[in-house]
């Protein structure tokens, strides 16, 4: 059975480990994952969840949150929701000498469309760890990607 405080880490990710506690336990519509972050590194980018709402317990640390109200320090225990949508983007950075410790929870729904403020990009997600990532400045109008992917459809016969 997976434990918080002593996790089977799964994933090593820039200054992260991460171990899916939820999907260890059999959890098939809510995630769970414990992310230890080192001193100086991001648990992610600033983001937004459009398809779920997150919810983040402070383990251990003192991680320092971003959301659209601006930055602020957080302490042991201490509980945060993200909506989903622009109101509930977030993201966190341990600004400490010590590793801090996150329990992220979060729905499952999919599709999922999460954006990245800061770069413009956009990462749709169809099922856990399978999707596709749209960098920056890479958006078409709708009417036009559909109409491309009406030409390269080999069943059109007006083009």
């Amino acid at each position: 059975m997976p434990n918080v405080f002593d996790p089977e880490w799964q994933a090593d990710r820039a200054g992260c480990r991460v171990a899916m506690v939820a999907a260890a336990a059999g959890a098939q519509r809510l995630g769970a994952s414990v992310v230890e972050v080192a001193p100086g590194a991001l648990s992610s980018p600033y983001h937004v969840h459009h398809g779920n709402e997150e919810l983040l317990i402070v383990l251990s640390g003192t991680p320092e949150l971003r959301t659209p109200d601006g930055h602020r320090q957080l302490t042991p225990g201490e509980v945060v929701s993200f909506a989903r949508g622009p109101e509930g983007a977030h993201r966190l950075r341990n600004t400490s000498s010590a590793p801090c410790r996150l329990l992220f929870v979060s729905e499952m729904n999919f599709p999922e469309v999460a954006e990245y403020p800061d770069t413009g990009a956009t990462v749709t997600k169809t099922a856990p760890a399978r999707g596709l990532a749209f960098p920056g400045a890479s958006d078409q109008p709708l009417p036009g990607i559909v109409a491309a992917a009406l030409r390269a459809d080999p069943g059109n016969v007006s083009t």
